[in-house]
């Protein structure tokens, strides 16, 4: 029964993402679109948008699965299903000195524990997609030392978002499909050198609307 109830609550978090996806682009055109039709991408079969999400280990990528995919394959050694919490650290202590310690050169990543390379792993949004930096671990121990509660990160299914683009920072535990996605919108609207306006209207954009659709700290279960 416990199994059953946290497939249905991975299944609400995924959903919750689709929509996320939806109103973005609503936000840009006027009103929703009609697109693609979604496929599994392991068997092709024909899925809805409110499918549910793996993360292929090794190639640390998302993968779009069917309902009999995901039950198959989510006990896989190459496959993660996604994690489910939403969590808001609106007290994260992450002064310019700590973050300047881990190198990343745009104010926005997600730090996830990887079982492939056994160690943390960082991530941060490029006009190609995710680029990875490994973590300066004396950084990442001094910043658990000051936020305990990023230290039980769930390995490969969920991460750390820090958004320091923003007034005042931004910092969350999210699903790694939600961290990916926010990557794969940044990538779509990339635009030029710096990026055009993404950074400064779709990124704002998108964590407002999961601010939404999610529960802070202190108010009970995410949702």
């Amino acid at each position: 029964m416990d199994s059953m109830i946290a497939a249905r609550q991975r299944a609400d978090s995924v959903a919750r993402l689709r929509t996320l996806a939806r109103t973005g682009s609503a936000s840009r055109g006027g009103g929703p679109a009609a697109g693609p039709v979604e496929r599994c991408d392991v068997c092709n079969t024909t899925i809805p948008e409110d499918h549910r999400h793996l993360l292929h280990l090794s190639e640390r990528r998302i993968v779009c699965a069917c309902e009999a995919c995901w039950a198959r394959y989510s006990g896989d050694p190459e496959y993660r299903p996604s994690g489910m919490r939403t969590l808001w650290l609106d007290r994260f202590d992450c002064d310019d000195e700590m973050w300047g310690r881990f190198q990343i050169p745009i104010g926005l990543a997600f730090f996830m524990r990887s079982s492939v390379s056994e160690g943390l792993l960082a991530f941060y949004p490029s006009p190609a997609g995710a680029t990875e930096s490994e973590l300066d671990l004396a950084a990442w121990d001094a910043l658990v030392a000051r936020n305990p509660e990023i230290s039980n990160l769930e390995i490969d299914a969920e991460a750390l978002v820090v958004n320091r683009l923003s007034d005042p920072h931004e910092y969350a535990i999210l699903p790694i499909d939600q961290c990916y996605a926010l990557v794969g919108l940044i990538k779509s609207r990339w635009e030029g050198i710096s990026g055009g306006g993404v950074l400064e209207q779709a990124v704002p954009t998108f964590f407002a609307q999961l601010r939404a659709r999610s529960t802070r700290p202190g108010a009970g279960a995410a949702a």
